[in-house]
């Protein structure tokens, strides 16, 4: 299994809101699944996010 952060994690590493995490998960821009009823982001889509500065604005 690949590494997976909730949103409130996910939000932190970024230094965006949560509702900016979810917009971007919504645009496609990170990619998401439910585990055991959660919504949780891939670490794979968190690393690409980072890798490409400017790609999120808040």
């Amino acid at each position: 299994m690949s590494s997976v952060h909730t949103i409130r994690e996910t939000a932190w590493v970024l230094g965006i809101s949560q509702s900016a995490v979810f917009r971007a998960i919504r645009l496609g821009i990170l990619t998401a699944e439910r585990q055991y009823g959660r919504l949780v982001v891939l670490g794979s889509s968190l690393r690409r996010v980072l890798s490409e500065p400017g790609v999120l604005r808040d």
